[in-house]
């Protein structure tokens, strides 16, 4: 009953601040409201005290700023003159951005200092517009939509983004240098179910003001489903890479048959593998080339990203991982030859479990997709337990964005980079090409070649040095005969140990 009751008048106190304000003579900047009382552990009672009642979800900002088409929408922006702790000693500026289009609901944000709370409260004059900004109405049901994270990164003063809150419970991060590419979820709930998915959103934030030149900011967030509800804690560190500890408790409010933990979203359209579908004058399209996985007896695997023409999807099972992540490992201008994209600077992003995760798998969605403008792939880890109605699930895990966030002590050779192709005679041909590295012998006759196939015939393959990359390349030939499908598996090894990781593939019959 005190947690209950600690928790209405928490709700109680939110619900009276103040706010929305259009006042032209306030004080430039986001304004805040009264302070009331607050503790961390105040979002995990209020989480699981929303899970013992029926979901009942936020209200809709006004029509015609859900009505605000993309390029109305793109005439309003944030004055970052206007930031949150702007002209202070805090190491961290804040931004929001409006509601509208794709954000019909708002999000409630609180700027915590010591054991108090104060709510933004929304504010027009924080915005800049352009004369094409359609007159829209303002009322209680207003609030901004998300958050923009900026510090000193590279040069005093200069407060560059590294992290976006916005839309769901998506959020993405790079690391310093990058620019945007992959985002990352709260949860992921029934992802690829034929029944639909679900998706949860950050209902509130709180900010923790840091303390002067402290490198991270924590970040708390409140999300709620119609069937689960969740407390998180971000503790959220700029660099390259930057960083993210990340703990959270999830609350069911229906029993939760399909989760989606540390969720991973990116674009794949097309490589080396698939180009021939796709008349473009770039080499290849995409945000991450591939998942990677060190499975809980300590293989490192390695499977190609693809862009399928059915869904696919992919469970790789295994016991207390110890990492996956999406990863971007082609890095070259030459690789995308675009100069807008900029693929080659795309983050990727590797997830490593704070404890034991137990049963279960690392689940790889793959979405067909005809533009590169769709998010088609999507990773997760998926326990293999059910969560039941009335039940809670705490994980912490780590998120590492950058260039090459994946930890490299004791690795094996990493893939470069997989082609494939048809043979006159009959069959394909696939290639992969591996790092260089100083204990990879001359005598590439002694390295040993294992190539396996579910279905067809593969041969054994061939091993030369690639004069490009320095590195290793298989080759093998692979006949499907009837086959529609099949799992290829193949690995470098010497003297009886993996030299490299276990490359995974899937083939489709087109």
């Amino acid at each position: 009953m005190i947690a209950r009751r600690a928790f209405l008048a928490t709700l109680a106190a939110m619900a009276a601040a103040p706010r929305t304000s259009w006042a032209q003579d306030a004080e430039p900047g986001l304004q805040l409201g009264d302070a009331t009382p607050f503790s961390a552990s105040d979002v995990i009672d209020m989480a699981r005290e929303k899970a013992a009642v029926s979901y009942e979800p936020r209200p809709l900002i006004p029509e015609p700023w859900r009505n605000l088409t993309y390029d109305q929408y793109r005439k309003i922006w944030f004055d970052s003159r206007n930031a949150l702790w702007e002209g202070s000693d805090a190491p961290q500026r804040i931004d929001v951005f409006p509601p509208g289009l794709y954000f019909p609901q708002a999000i409630r944000t609180y700027v915590v200092e010591g054991d108090s709370a104060r709510p933004m409260m929304f504010d027009m004059g924080v915005f800049d517009t352009t004369d094409k900004f359609p007159n829209v109405p303002i009322d209680d049901t207003l609030g901004y939509s998300g958050l923009r994270l900026r510090a000193e990164l590279r040069q005093p003063g200069i407060y560059e983004e590294y992290a976006v809150f916005q839309g769901a419970s998506y959020f993405r991060g790079i690391g310093t240098g990058d620019i945007y590419g992959l985002s990352a979820r709260g949860l992921a709930l029934k992802t690829g179910d034929p029944m639909g998915e679900e998706f949860p959103d950050f209902t509130h934030f709180w900010l923790e003001r840091p303390a002067p030149g402290a490198a991270t900011i924590v970040l708390h967030a409140l999300l709620d489903s119609p069937s689960c509800t969740g407390a998180y804690r971000f503790a959220i560190t700029p660099g390259q890479p930057l960083t993210m500890e990340v703990s959270a408790e999830i609350f069911a409010r229906e029993t939760l048959t399909h989760v989606g933990i540390a969720p991973l979203t990116s674009m794949f359209l097309f490589d080396d593998m698939d180009r021939q579908r796709f008349d473009d004058f770039r080499p290849a399209v995409h945000d991450n080339d591939g998942l990677m996985i060190h499975n809980g007896a300590g293989e490192v695997i390695w499977r190609p990203l693809a862009n399928p023409l059915t869904l696919q999807i992919s469970a790789f099972g295994d016991m207390n991982p110890r990492g996956f992540g999406l990863m971007q490992r082609a890095r070259r201008f030459e690789d995308f030859n675009d100069l807008e994209a900029l693929y080659h600077r795309r983050p990727g992003l590797w997830v490593t479990p704070g404890e034991g995760w137990g049963r279960g798998s690392v689940a790889l969605v793959e979405i067909p997709a005809d533009l590169e403008i769709y998010d088609n792939i999507v990773a997760y880890w998926r326990p293999a337990d059910d969560i039941p109605k009335g039940g809670a699930h705490k994980m912490t895990y780590r998120l590492d964005w950058g260039e090459d966030p994946a930890p490299k002590a004791a690795m094996p050779l990493r893939v470069l980079n997989t082609a494939a192709g048809g043979r006159p005679e009959g069959g394909r041909i696939f290639t992969i090409d591996f790092e260089p590295a100083d204990h990879v012998p001359e005598d590439l006759g002694r390295i040993d070649r294992l190539v396996r196939t579910s279905a067809g015939e593969v041969t054994e393959g061939i091993i030369q040095r690639n004069p490009a990359t320095g590195g290793p390349r298989l080759a093998f030939t692979f006949m499907p005969g009837d086959s529609d499908w099949a799992e290829f598996r193949a690995q470098l090894r010497l003297d009886g140990a993996p030299l490299s990781e276990v490359w995974l593939y899937r083939w489709t019959r087109t």
